[in-house]
């Protein structure tokens, strides 16, 4: 066999390794996650029957943990399609490995950041009156739309490029899976087998679906923050809302892309795919819009702050120096200016620095989150005292259950579909061996003029020594 087709032979071994191979630790951990997703919903049930009442959520604040959940899920699923989406445009060569990774997030990411919504419904059922009985003129219904649209368009956007990979899996593993799993195979494959028509239209989906998703994904998260920003409300009213969180949630996307690249890079040992180079890349684009996550804040706070009126000093003194000091201020300089420091100095230039920096990122995005929506509601509107918030042990339950069930949803896919873009990663290699088969042609071609330019040439005489022509 020749050299690319071994290497092809050992990416399918190692894509296919999750699927035919699984340890006690899977088991542990999956047990593990479901205890947990468990307690959840037996905390929602409690929610459900006594009603928002066991949360510290009233009538003055009444947005908390389950919102600040929801837009923090909803930024990190921009780690797929968007990201992807613009490698694909640019055509990065070093793309293949991370895109699929990247574009699970996504989907597994919209699913639970939507479910926190209906979490936050006192009456969950009322969410169909949106669809029957919403109004245009409200934020709240362009959120819905948004999202279901943008749902609709990451799962299209996820499933078109397996098409090929999971035809593989059809024809490779059918005799070595349970039947559920030899199902799902063959009813996703649609009959591929790889002809030129259907790589042809395959290409012009991938395509389209590309230029779709990047707008949508931008409006997505733009409509998030409209939510807030577009109200009265000190802290909230801001015309650059919608760059803040477009920028944050790309921010945190890459960073949650990141943290589970590692974790898979650990445990299946992908690290021939999953090269340093990767998270070197990617620890830049994480540098970078730490880098601009800082201008876009110097903007919201030094505009705010220079005509500073009395409900918006309230806002500043609570983020600055009293009650959420320590967040914002972890934020600045963890969350933002830390990933920049981290990529700058050589020694933590490492995949270990970049996972770091990655850790920062998440942190501090869901803090940053968290100060948004209940500082915003806590600046009086009338002259009583502002109210407090602190999330009950119901609240941190069903949002650690989300957690969890973010990461069970990974680990049940890890074993059913392929986490790698074999037909991509393939291209891609046979690409680079072509660009050095023409770089070596090209070398040695220059040396085999030299030489003959050497040997052939009429000798010059040296005017050095004054010699005559």
């Amino acid at each position: 066999m020749d050299t690319l087709t071994i290497w092809r032979e050992r990416l399918i071994s190692k894509t296919t390794k999750p699927t035919l191979h699984t340890t006690y630790r899977y088991w542990i951990w999956l047990s593990f996650l479901i205890l947990i997703v468990g307690n959840g919903a037996y905390q929602y049930s409690k929610q459900w029957r006594y009603g928002l009442v066991v949360t510290d959520m009233r009538d003055r604040i009444s947005w908390g943990l389950y919102i600040t959940a929801f837009v923090f899920f909803i930024g990190i699923s921009h780690a797929g399609t968007l990201i992807s989406a613009i490698l694909r445009a640019s055509k990065a060569s070093w793309r293949a490995p991370v895109t699929r990774i990247a574009e699970f997030i996504t989907a597994v990411a919209l699913l639970v950041g939507a479910s926190f919504v209906l979490i936050d419904m006192g009456r969950p059922e009322r969410i169909f009156n949106v669809y029957l009985f919403g109004r245009w003129q409200s934020p709240i219904m362009w959120d819905v739309m948004a999202i279901t649209t943008y749902l609709t368009a990451s799962i299209i956007y996820l499933y078109a490029p397996m098409i090929p990979d999971l035809a593989l899996f059809r024809d490779r593993l059918s005799d070595k899976v349970g039947r559920f799993r030899r199902y799902i195979y063959e009813t996703l494959a649609i009959d591929w087998i790889g002809t030129p028509k259907q790589l042809r239209l395959l290409g012009k989906a991938i395509s389209i679906m590309m230029l779709i998703i990047i707008p949508i994904a931008v409006s997505v998260h733009t409509v998030v923050s409209w939510i807030f920003s577009m109200t009265l409300r000190s802290g909230w009213n801001s015309s650059i809302f919608g760059v803040l969180f477009v920028a944050g949630a790309i921010f945190s996307g890459v960073a949650t892309l990141i943290l589970v690249m590692a974790v898979l890079r650990r445990i299946y040992h992908w690290e021939e795919y999953l090269t340093q180079k990767h998270f070197l890349y990617l620890g830049y684009l994480l540098a970078a819009f730490g880098a601009f996550m800082v201008y876009v804040n110097i903007n919201e706070y030094l505009t705010e702050g220079f005509k500073l009126e009395e409900a918006g000093e309230f806002a500043f003194r609570q983020l600055f120096i009293e009650d959420f000091a320590f967040m914002f201020w972890f934020y600045i300089i963890g969350g933002l200016l830390g990933p920049v420091v981290l990529m700058l100095v050589p020694k933590t230039r490492t995949i270990t620095g970049v996972v770091i920096a990655a850790v920062l990122v998440d942190v501090a995005m869901f803090l940053e989150r968290y100060f948004i929506v209940v500082t915003g509601l806590r600046v009086p509107l009338m002259p009583y005292e502002p109210a407090s918030y602190m999330p009950t042990f119901v609240e941190w339950s069903i949002f650690v259950a989300g957690l969890a069930f973010f990461l069970l949803l990974i680990t049940v896919a890890i074993k059913i579909f392929p986490m790698f873009a074999v037909w991509e990663m393939t291209e891609e290699h046979e690409l680079a061996i072509s660009r050095m088969s023409t770089t070596d042609q090209d070398t040695a071609e220059s040396v085999t003029q030299g030489h003959t330019i050497g040997h052939d040439a009429p000798r010059q005489p040296d005017r050095s020594q004054g010699g005559a022509p």
